[in-house]
């Protein structure tokens, strides 16, 4: 299977340099525990992981519903911030590589759904409340 998407975003910031504990979420919450969202659709031969602590627990708890933006916002928005996450990729010694390890391969001219837009843009999302990691096109926080 070609995979248009293919996002491993391996999580395993695992605190590997001997840091105790996992990252507490704005409400206090601990989200150490691993999370994998997979979303794979083999006739249009794309395939999206997001393997990341608390992910799963942000989507359910605090992330906006599905269908509160339409596909074409959150089109513009991960066609805007994918370039600028993948330059951050190839930039190891000005960019952290704990988290940026793996280049995302979006390609805005095929229509990827909402779901996969909506899962990317909310990974963006998180990313940087989690991370404090700001891009150039806001994301709502």
């Amino acid at each position: 299977m070609r995979n248009i998407i293919y996002i491993a975003l391996l999580a395993l910031f695992i605190y590997s340099c001997g840091s105790s504990g996992g990252r507490d979420f704005p409400n206090g919450k601990n989200n150490s525990e691993n999370d994998t969202v997979r979303i794979a659709n083999d006739s249009l031969e794309y395939e999206i992981i997001i393997i990341e602590p608390g992910f799963n627990l942000f989507i359910n708890s605090y992330a906006r519903q599905r269908g509160y933006y339409s596909q074409s916002y959150l089109e513009n928005k991960n066609r805007l911030i994918v370039p600028e996450y993948n330059v951050r990729v190839g930039q190891p010694l000005r960019y952290d590589a704990n988290l940026y390890m793996n280049e995302i391969n979006y390609d805005p001219s095929i229509d990827y759904g909402y779901e996969v837009n909506y899962l990317l843009y909310n990974y963006f999302v998180y990313f940087s409340r989690n991370y404090n990691q700001r891009f150039s096109v806001p994301t709502r926080i």
